[in-house]
């Protein structure tokens, strides 16, 4: 590992990673939600009264759901107001694709907007300094793309870079990583804002028994949006790097692209999700991770910290039983779970902005006890349609 010497605002020295030559890291990170936050406790009883659903089989079957996902609140789009001026998004059976995209195109762009702002103002330089934008969404349909609608908002370069991922699920926010991972180290001097936004409106429907990957959804899923300035080579103390992305990879399972089945109808966004999705990442993921491990001759998991995209509890149960892991090498991916639930490409962000803290909070408890500092190296990892794996190897800076 390299580091170089800096010093604090007492005139104390410490030690500072440094990130590779030509490497790229994450310099800035924010988010964005929106105006609606639903205590979990909450949720059913708000979802079946703006439904007009009375069943109690499926309501017993929701609040089931509901426990067993850990979530604890979550941010939504959808409103009274939007219900009043949309009632046929609580019916069942109607047409409500324009409807929907009405609503989704504007709210996703607003989102990233906000958490862009929010990202290029942690990281203290221009937005003309802005050369590329990766924009990933999955709740989003028109041409020309959010990519150019954000652009425009933020009054970036009409001469910058877009690049725009559509319905990746949630793996999307670690292939943006990649995408901008290359894009920086390939263009010297290059700064890319990377943009995630996210919203349910697409899939929000009555509960209905005869889908109920509907009711594991309701249960889940939140909406928001995340941001990230990646760059190589940062400027000594303007730039504030925090996670080099070292190594990036991704792999798809052959013949399991039915097992998260997304699917655009006149209603909505339908998904069916197999019950051995679980179990499909569980047989694949040591392999996966050995793989990126070995580029840092890594050989314990246990030595690693993990940014891992929580799509839900059993995903991160079997990751961590597998791999053998201590009980609190997911506490990052498991609170953001519980703060925002799975929020699509956006959560391994919030996961990422979790692990900022840690490290941080680390590094001050090494400086005041003289004792070490926390892992170095870790993985970010997400899993989605496909299956699709996407892994980078990353490293600490903030050490």
């Amino acid at each position: 590992m390299s580091s170089k010497s800096t010093t604090d605002a007492n005139g104390s020295c410490s030690m500072s990673a440094s990130v590779g030559q030509g490497k790229a890291a994450v310099l800035a990170l924010g988010k964005a939600f929106p105006a609606q936050l639903i205590p979990q406790d909450c949720l059913v009883e708000g979802y079946f009264r703006a439904t007009h659903c009375d069943d109690p089989a499926i309501k017993e079957k929701l609040e089931r759901l509901c426990k067993n996902t850990t979530v604890k609140t979550r941010y939504t789009v959808m409103s009274q107001e939007i219900l009043d001026k949309y009632p046929e998004l609580a019916e069942e059976g109607t047409s409500t694709i324009r409807q929907r995209l009405e609503i989704a195109n504007d709210a996703v762009v607003e989102m990233a907007v906000e958490a862009s702002l929010e990202c290029i103002k942690d990281w203290g330089r221009s937005v003309e300094d802005i050369t590329h934008v990766v924009y990933v969404s999955s709740s989003e349909i028109r041409l020309p793309g959010g990519d150019l609608y954000l652009a425009t908002k933020l009054g970036l370069r009409n001469d910058v870079g877009r690049v725009m991922l559509y319905f990746l699920g949630c793996y999307g926010g670690v292939t943006g990583l990649r995408v901008a991972k290359d894009i920086a180290e390939n263009n010297p001097g290059s700064r890319v804002l990377l943009t995630t936004s996210e919203t349910t409106i697409l899939g929000y429907r009555p509960p209905n028994m005869d889908r109920p990957y509907d009711l594991v959804g309701a249960a889940l899923f939140g909406d928001g949006a995340a941001a990230v300035i990646i760059g190589a080579d940062p400027i000594p103390v303007i730039e504030k790097p925090f996670m080099e992305l070292n190594v990036a990879v991704q792999k798809f399972l052959p013949g399991t692209q039915n097992i998260i089945d997304g699917r655009l109808t006149e209603g909505g966004i339908n998904f069916k999700l197999g019950r051995d999705l679980p179990q499909k990442i569980e047989d694949n993921i040591e392999e996966f991770c050995k793989m990126l491990m070995e580029n840092a001759d890594l050989k314990d998991f246990n030595d690693l910290f993990w940014a891992v995209h929580p799509g839900g509890p059993a995903i991160l149960n079997r990751l961590e039983s597998n791999l053998k892991l201590k009980e609190n090498k997911l506490k990052c991916s498991r609170q953001a779970l519980i703060d925002y639930g799975n929020a699509s490409s956006n959560t391994i962000f919030y996961v990422m902005d979790n692990l900022r803290n840690e490290f941080t909070m680390s590094k001050q408890a090494a400086s005041l006890s003289g004792g070490e500092q926390g892992e170095e190296w870790g993985l970010a990892l997400a899993f989605g349609p496909g299956i699709t794996f996407e892994g980078i190897l990353v490293r600490n800076l903030i050490r």
